[in-house]
Protein backbone atom coordinates (compact mmCIF):
# COMPACT_ATOMS: atom_id res chain seq x y z
CA UNK A 1 0.00 0.00 0.00
CA UNK A 2 1.64 3.60 -0.65
CA UNK A 3 2.65 5.37 2.16
CA UNK A 4 0.34 8.22 3.12
CA UNK A 5 2.64 10.43 3.88
CA UNK A 6 4.72 13.22 1.13
CA UNK A 7 7.85 12.62 2.35
CA UNK A 8 7.65 9.29 1.44
CA UNK A 9 7.05 10.20 -2.30
CA UNK A 10 9.43 9.38 -4.92
CA UNK A 11 7.34 10.87 -8.10
CA UNK A 12 4.81 13.32 -6.76
CA UNK A 13 2.28 15.02 -8.98
CA UNK A 14 0.65 18.28 -8.33
CA UNK A 15 -2.47 19.46 -9.52
CA UNK A 16 -3.25 23.39 -9.27
CA UNK A 17 -6.89 24.31 -9.84
CA UNK A 18 -7.47 27.73 -11.24
CA UNK A 19 -9.18 29.39 -8.20
CA UNK A 20 -6.19 28.87 -5.84
CA UNK A 21 -3.75 30.31 -9.08
CA UNK A 22 -6.37 33.68 -10.46
CA UNK A 23 -8.12 35.95 -8.16
CA UNK A 24 -11.49 35.69 -9.05
CA UNK A 25 -12.49 39.49 -8.50
CA UNK A 26 -9.48 40.83 -10.26
CA UNK A 27 -8.36 37.74 -12.97
CA UNK A 28 -4.93 38.40 -11.58
CA UNK A 29 -2.53 35.77 -10.81
CA UNK A 30 -1.73 35.36 -7.32
CA UNK A 31 1.84 35.48 -7.11
CA UNK A 32 2.58 35.22 -3.78
CA UNK A 33 0.73 32.35 -3.50
CA UNK A 34 2.30 30.62 -6.62
CA UNK A 35 5.68 31.71 -5.26
CA UNK A 36 4.83 29.78 -1.83
CA UNK A 37 4.22 26.95 -3.71
CA UNK A 38 7.56 27.02 -5.62
CA UNK A 39 9.10 26.86 -2.15
CA UNK A 40 7.33 23.53 -1.33
CA UNK A 41 8.56 22.57 -4.80
CA UNK A 42 11.73 23.65 -4.18
CA UNK A 43 12.03 21.82 -0.85
CA UNK A 44 10.62 18.15 -1.86
CA UNK A 45 12.76 18.30 -4.91
CA UNK A 46 15.62 18.87 -2.61
CA UNK A 47 14.69 15.45 -0.57
CA UNK A 48 15.19 13.71 -4.04
CA UNK A 49 11.52 13.34 -5.10
CA UNK A 50 10.91 14.21 -8.76
CA UNK A 51 8.00 16.53 -9.19
CA UNK A 52 4.86 16.91 -11.82
CA UNK A 53 2.85 20.19 -11.94
CA UNK A 54 -0.56 20.23 -13.71
CA UNK A 55 -2.04 23.61 -14.03
CA UNK A 56 -5.15 24.93 -14.32
CA UNK A 57 -5.66 28.86 -14.87
CA UNK A 58 -4.86 29.58 -18.50
CA UNK A 59 -8.36 30.54 -19.28
CA UNK A 60 -9.17 32.33 -16.19
CA UNK A 61 -5.72 34.30 -17.26
CA UNK A 62 -6.55 34.97 -20.65
CA UNK A 63 -9.75 36.12 -20.25
CA UNK A 64 -8.62 38.33 -17.83
CA UNK A 65 -6.39 39.91 -20.46
CA UNK A 66 -8.70 39.78 -22.97
CA UNK A 67 -11.48 41.74 -21.00
CA UNK A 68 -13.83 39.09 -21.32
CA UNK A 69 -15.54 39.58 -18.34
CA UNK A 70 -16.91 37.07 -15.58
CA UNK A 71 -19.94 35.55 -17.42
CA UNK A 72 -19.99 32.16 -19.29
CA UNK A 73 -17.41 31.88 -22.65
CA UNK A 74 -18.65 30.87 -25.83
CA UNK A 75 -15.74 27.93 -27.21
CA UNK A 76 -14.22 30.12 -29.04
CA UNK A 77 -13.98 32.26 -26.32
CA UNK A 78 -12.62 29.82 -24.12
CA UNK A 79 -10.01 28.80 -26.91
CA UNK A 80 -9.06 32.22 -27.28
CA UNK A 81 -8.57 33.23 -23.80
CA UNK A 82 -6.40 29.56 -23.16
CA UNK A 83 -3.90 30.45 -26.51
CA UNK A 84 -3.46 33.41 -24.24
CA UNK A 85 -3.46 32.61 -21.18
CA UNK A 86 -0.63 29.65 -21.79
CA UNK A 87 2.21 32.65 -22.17
CA UNK A 88 1.51 33.43 -19.34
CA UNK A 89 0.81 30.78 -17.29
CA UNK A 90 4.13 28.99 -18.60
CA UNK A 91 6.05 32.22 -17.55
CA UNK A 92 4.40 32.88 -14.04
CA UNK A 93 5.30 29.45 -13.17
CA UNK A 94 9.43 29.76 -14.71
CA UNK A 95 9.70 32.88 -13.18
CA UNK A 96 8.59 31.38 -9.41
CA UNK A 97 10.81 28.47 -9.71
CA UNK A 98 14.07 30.11 -11.26
CA UNK A 99 15.43 31.63 -8.43
CA UNK A 100 15.46 27.89 -6.87
CA UNK A 101 17.26 27.32 -9.21
CA UNK A 102 14.75 24.75 -11.11
CA UNK A 103 14.32 24.23 -14.39
CA UNK A 104 10.63 23.96 -16.17
CA UNK A 105 9.25 22.92 -19.67
CA UNK A 106 5.60 23.42 -20.85
CA UNK A 107 3.73 20.28 -21.61
CA UNK A 108 0.21 20.60 -23.55
CA UNK A 109 -1.92 17.41 -23.56
CA UNK A 110 -5.57 16.51 -23.54
CA UNK A 111 -6.99 13.25 -22.08
CA UNK A 112 -6.71 12.24 -25.71
CA UNK A 113 -3.06 12.23 -25.43
CA UNK A 114 -3.33 8.72 -22.87
CA UNK A 115 -5.86 6.93 -24.50
CA UNK A 116 -3.95 7.01 -28.05
CA UNK A 117 -1.06 3.85 -27.14
CA UNK A 118 1.50 6.10 -29.33
CA UNK A 119 0.96 9.41 -27.57
CA UNK A 120 1.05 8.07 -24.45
CA UNK A 121 4.31 6.36 -25.25
CA UNK A 122 6.00 10.00 -26.45
CA UNK A 123 4.31 11.56 -24.00
CA UNK A 124 5.55 9.16 -20.70
CA UNK A 125 8.92 9.04 -22.71
CA UNK A 126 9.18 12.53 -23.20
CA UNK A 127 8.33 12.90 -18.74
CA UNK A 128 10.60 10.71 -18.29
CA UNK A 129 13.43 12.42 -19.85
CA UNK A 130 12.46 15.99 -18.73
CA UNK A 131 12.26 14.10 -15.32
CA UNK A 132 15.43 12.36 -15.24
CA UNK A 133 16.82 15.87 -16.57
CA UNK A 134 15.74 17.40 -12.96
CA UNK A 135 13.30 19.35 -14.69
CA UNK A 136 9.76 20.36 -13.37
CA UNK A 137 7.12 20.00 -16.35
CA UNK A 138 4.61 21.92 -16.36
CA UNK A 139 1.01 19.91 -17.74
CA UNK A 140 -1.64 22.08 -18.99
CA UNK A 141 -4.61 20.79 -20.51
CA UNK A 142 -4.83 21.97 -24.19
CA UNK A 143 -7.61 24.34 -24.05
CA UNK A 144 -6.80 25.74 -27.77
CA UNK A 145 -7.94 22.51 -29.15
CA UNK A 146 -9.62 20.28 -26.62
CA UNK A 147 -13.08 21.34 -26.95
CA UNK A 148 -14.49 18.50 -25.04
CA UNK A 149 -12.29 19.43 -22.20
CA UNK A 150 -13.28 22.86 -21.92
CA UNK A 151 -16.79 22.32 -21.81
CA UNK A 152 -16.23 19.74 -18.91
CA UNK A 153 -12.90 20.86 -17.27
CA UNK A 154 -11.30 17.14 -16.14
CA UNK A 155 -7.77 18.83 -15.54
CA UNK A 156 -8.48 16.39 -12.24
CA UNK A 157 -8.60 13.55 -14.35
CA UNK A 158 -5.71 14.96 -16.55
CA UNK A 159 -3.32 15.08 -13.55
CA UNK A 160 -4.47 11.20 -12.84
CA UNK A 161 -3.50 10.15 -16.33
CA UNK A 162 -0.11 12.47 -16.22
CA UNK A 163 -0.05 10.57 -12.70
CA UNK A 164 -0.38 7.17 -14.75
CA UNK A 165 1.86 7.97 -17.65
CA UNK A 166 4.79 9.56 -15.05
CA UNK A 167 4.37 6.85 -12.96
CA UNK A 168 4.24 8.77 -10.27
CA UNK A 169 3.52 7.03 -6.57
CA UNK A 170 1.43 10.21 -5.23
CA UNK A 171 -1.21 12.70 -6.61
CA UNK A 172 -2.27 15.96 -4.43
CA UNK A 173 -5.22 17.64 -6.27
CA UNK A 174 -5.07 20.97 -4.37
CA UNK A 175 -8.67 22.63 -4.47
CA UNK A 176 -10.34 24.92 -2.97
CA UNK A 177 -11.72 21.68 0.13
CA UNK A 178 -10.00 19.98 2.12
CA UNK A 179 -11.06 16.66 1.26
CA UNK A 180 -13.81 14.71 0.86
CA UNK A 181 -17.39 14.47 2.79
CA UNK A 182 -20.12 12.79 3.17
CA UNK A 183 -21.87 15.66 2.39
CA UNK A 184 -21.46 19.59 1.34
CA UNK A 185 -19.64 21.04 4.51
CA UNK A 186 -20.48 24.50 3.75
CA UNK A 187 -24.13 23.23 3.74
CA UNK A 188 -24.17 20.58 6.07
CA UNK A 189 -22.68 21.31 9.48
CA UNK A 190 -23.48 17.40 10.16
CA UNK A 191 -21.11 16.12 6.94
CA UNK A 192 -18.51 13.61 8.05
CA UNK A 193 -14.82 14.01 6.60
CA UNK A 194 -13.18 10.80 5.64
CA UNK A 195 -9.14 11.37 6.20
CA UNK A 196 -8.52 7.54 4.15
CA UNK A 197 -10.75 5.92 1.47
CA UNK A 198 -9.31 2.48 0.87
CA UNK A 199 -12.29 1.53 -1.81
CA UNK A 200 -14.31 3.49 -3.71
CA UNK A 201 -17.44 1.91 -2.78
CA UNK A 202 -21.38 3.31 -4.53
CA UNK A 203 -21.76 4.65 -1.30
CA UNK A 204 -18.80 7.04 -1.90
CA UNK A 205 -19.54 7.70 -5.31
CA UNK A 206 -23.35 8.84 -3.78
CA UNK A 207 -21.77 11.39 -1.81
CA UNK A 208 -20.43 13.12 -4.17
CA UNK A 209 -21.59 16.93 -5.28
CA UNK A 210 -20.83 18.72 -7.93
CA UNK A 211 -20.27 22.13 -6.49
CA UNK A 212 -17.25 23.79 -7.62
CA UNK A 213 -16.02 27.49 -7.53
CA UNK A 214 -16.56 30.14 -9.84
CA UNK A 215 -13.25 29.64 -11.67
CA UNK A 216 -12.90 26.01 -11.80
CA UNK A 217 -15.17 23.15 -13.19
CA UNK A 218 -14.57 20.06 -11.47
CA UNK A 219 -16.41 18.81 -8.97
CA UNK A 220 -15.96 15.89 -6.18
CA UNK A 221 -16.85 13.28 -8.79
CA UNK A 222 -14.67 14.33 -10.94
CA UNK A 223 -11.88 13.65 -7.89
CA UNK A 224 -12.93 10.68 -7.32
CA UNK A 225 -12.72 9.55 -11.26
CA UNK A 226 -9.14 10.88 -10.83
CA UNK A 227 -8.86 8.57 -7.70
CA UNK A 228 -9.91 5.40 -10.04
CA UNK A 229 -7.60 6.08 -12.88
CA UNK A 230 -4.68 7.23 -9.78
CA UNK A 231 -4.72 4.75 -7.67
CA UNK A 232 -5.62 1.28 -10.44
CA UNK A 233 -1.66 2.82 -11.22
CA UNK A 234 -0.82 2.23 -7.95
CA UNK A 235 -0.81 6.22 -7.13
CA UNK A 236 -2.07 6.88 -4.18
CA UNK A 237 -4.01 10.07 -3.77
CA UNK A 238 -4.59 13.42 -1.92
CA UNK A 239 -7.39 16.12 -1.79
CA UNK A 240 -6.16 18.87 -0.22
CA UNK A 241 -7.21 22.63 0.63
CA UNK A 242 -4.61 24.64 -1.11
CA UNK A 243 -4.88 28.26 -0.62
CA UNK A 244 -3.26 28.60 2.24
CA UNK A 245 1.13 29.80 1.58
CA UNK A 246 2.84 26.61 1.03
CA UNK A 247 0.17 24.33 1.18
CA UNK A 248 2.10 21.20 0.59
CA UNK A 249 4.21 22.03 3.56
CA UNK A 250 0.83 22.35 5.45
CA UNK A 251 -0.21 19.19 4.56
CA UNK A 252 3.47 17.72 5.92
CA UNK A 253 2.63 19.70 9.51
CA UNK A 254 -0.88 18.14 9.91
CA UNK A 255 -3.11 19.49 7.29
CA UNK A 256 -6.51 18.22 6.91
CA UNK A 257 -6.35 15.93 3.76
CA UNK A 258 -8.27 13.14 2.42
CA UNK A 259 -6.07 10.22 1.18
CA UNK A 260 -7.28 7.68 -1.53
CA UNK A 261 -4.73 4.46 -1.20
CA UNK A 262 -3.58 2.44 -3.90
CA UNK A 263 -2.92 -1.50 -3.26
CA UNK A 264 0.30 -1.62 -5.82
CA UNK A 265 2.96 0.02 -6.70
CA UNK A 266 3.20 2.36 -10.20
CA UNK A 267 5.49 -0.57 -11.70
CA UNK A 268 3.45 -3.52 -10.78
CA UNK A 269 0.46 -1.78 -11.61
CA UNK A 270 1.75 -0.66 -15.02
CA UNK A 271 2.73 -4.33 -15.66
CA UNK A 272 -0.70 -5.84 -15.18
CA UNK A 273 -1.98 -3.23 -17.35
CA UNK A 274 0.19 -4.37 -20.26
CA UNK A 275 -0.52 -8.17 -19.42
CA UNK A 276 -3.97 -7.52 -20.32
CA UNK A 277 -3.76 -6.25 -23.10
CA UNK A 278 -4.57 -8.45 -26.28
CA UNK A 279 -1.61 -8.84 -28.71
CA UNK A 280 -1.20 -7.30 -32.30
CA UNK A 281 1.47 -9.79 -33.58
CA UNK A 282 4.88 -11.21 -32.08
CA UNK A 283 8.57 -10.59 -31.90
CA UNK A 284 10.89 -13.75 -31.45
CA UNK A 285 14.13 -13.48 -29.42
CA UNK A 286 17.37 -15.06 -30.01
CA UNK A 287 18.80 -16.71 -27.00
CA UNK A 288 21.11 -13.67 -25.99
CA UNK A 289 17.76 -11.58 -25.93
CA UNK A 290 16.07 -13.99 -23.78
CA UNK A 291 18.68 -13.90 -21.04
CA UNK A 292 19.36 -10.19 -20.98
CA UNK A 293 15.38 -9.67 -20.26
CA UNK A 294 15.98 -12.00 -17.60
CA UNK A 295 18.59 -9.93 -16.58
CA UNK A 296 16.15 -7.09 -16.65
CA UNK A 297 17.38 -5.05 -19.57
CA UNK A 298 15.20 -3.98 -22.79
CA UNK A 299 15.03 -5.97 -25.91
CA UNK A 300 17.04 -4.26 -28.55
CA UNK A 301 16.79 -5.02 -32.27
CA UNK A 302 19.86 -7.16 -32.50
CA UNK A 303 18.20 -9.88 -30.19
CA UNK A 304 15.10 -10.06 -32.83
CA UNK A 305 15.16 -12.81 -35.13
CA UNK A 306 11.41 -12.74 -36.56
CA UNK A 307 8.64 -10.25 -37.10
CA UNK A 308 5.18 -11.27 -37.88
CA UNK A 309 1.69 -9.52 -37.14
CA UNK A 310 0.60 -6.66 -38.33
CA UNK A 311 1.16 -3.58 -35.69
CA UNK A 312 1.78 0.12 -34.97
CA UNK A 313 3.65 1.86 -32.46
CA UNK A 314 2.59 1.59 -28.91
CA UNK A 315 0.78 -1.67 -29.97
CA UNK A 316 1.17 -4.65 -27.60
CA UNK A 317 3.01 -7.72 -29.08
CA UNK A 318 4.21 -11.27 -27.66
CA UNK A 319 7.60 -11.84 -27.00
CA UNK A 320 8.26 -15.06 -27.68
CA UNK A 321 11.72 -17.58 -27.26
CA UNK A 322 13.66 -19.43 -29.93
CA UNK A 323 11.24 -22.19 -29.25
CA UNK A 324 8.57 -20.70 -30.05
CA UNK A 325 7.51 -20.23 -26.00
CA UNK A 326 5.34 -17.19 -25.30
CA UNK A 327 7.50 -15.01 -22.55
CA UNK A 328 5.15 -12.01 -22.11
CA UNK A 329 3.78 -8.73 -23.67
CA UNK A 330 5.43 -5.42 -24.32
CA UNK A 331 4.99 -2.40 -25.88
CA UNK A 332 6.80 -1.91 -29.24
CA UNK A 333 8.31 1.51 -30.01
CA UNK A 334 8.23 0.54 -34.04
CA UNK A 335 6.16 -0.62 -36.34
CA UNK A 336 5.59 -4.19 -37.80
CA UNK A 337 7.48 -3.02 -41.10
CA UNK A 338 10.40 -1.17 -39.22
CA UNK A 339 10.97 -3.59 -36.64
CA UNK A 340 11.21 -5.98 -39.11
CA UNK A 341 13.22 -4.17 -41.39
CA UNK A 342 16.18 -3.39 -38.04
CA UNK A 343 16.07 -6.92 -36.66
CA UNK A 344 19.07 -8.26 -36.01
CA UNK A 345 20.40 -4.89 -36.40
CA UNK A 346 22.61 -3.31 -34.01
CA UNK A 347 20.82 -0.21 -32.78
CA UNK A 348 23.31 2.59 -34.33
CA UNK A 349 22.67 1.03 -37.75
CA UNK A 350 18.31 1.73 -37.47
CA UNK A 351 19.28 5.22 -38.85
CA UNK A 352 20.94 3.97 -41.90
CA UNK A 353 18.51 1.17 -42.10
CA UNK A 354 15.12 3.42 -41.92
CA UNK A 355 16.43 6.84 -43.13
CA UNK A 356 15.85 8.28 -39.91
CA UNK A 357 17.13 8.07 -35.93
CA UNK A 358 15.19 5.78 -34.15
CA UNK A 359 14.78 4.90 -30.52
CA UNK A 360 17.89 2.46 -29.35
CA UNK A 361 15.51 -0.30 -27.69
CA UNK A 362 12.61 -2.13 -29.64
CA UNK A 363 11.06 -2.26 -26.40
CA UNK A 364 11.93 -0.25 -23.44
CA UNK A 365 12.22 -2.67 -20.21
CA UNK A 366 9.55 -0.61 -18.00
CA UNK A 367 7.20 -1.74 -21.01
CA UNK A 368 7.58 -5.17 -20.44
CA UNK A 369 5.39 -8.00 -18.38
CA UNK A 370 6.96 -10.73 -18.42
Amino acid sequence: MAALNLSDARRLVIKIGSALLVDRQTGALRADWLHGLARDVARIKARGTDVVLVSSGSIALGRSVLTLGNGQLSLEQSQAAAAVGQIRLARAYEEALDPHDIRTAQVLLTLEDSADRRRYLNTRNTLGTLLNLGVVPIVNENDTVATDEIRYGDNDRLAANVAAMAGADQLVLLSDVDGFYSANPTTDPGASFFPVIDMITPEIEAMAGDAGSGLSKGGMKTKLMAARTATAAGCAMAIAEGSVMEPLRAMETGARATWFTATQDPQTARKHWIAAMKPRGTVTLDAGAVAALARGKSLLPAGVTTVTGSFRRGDPVTLAGPDGLRLGLGLTRYTAQEAAAIAGHRSSEIEEILGYPGRAALIHRDDMAL
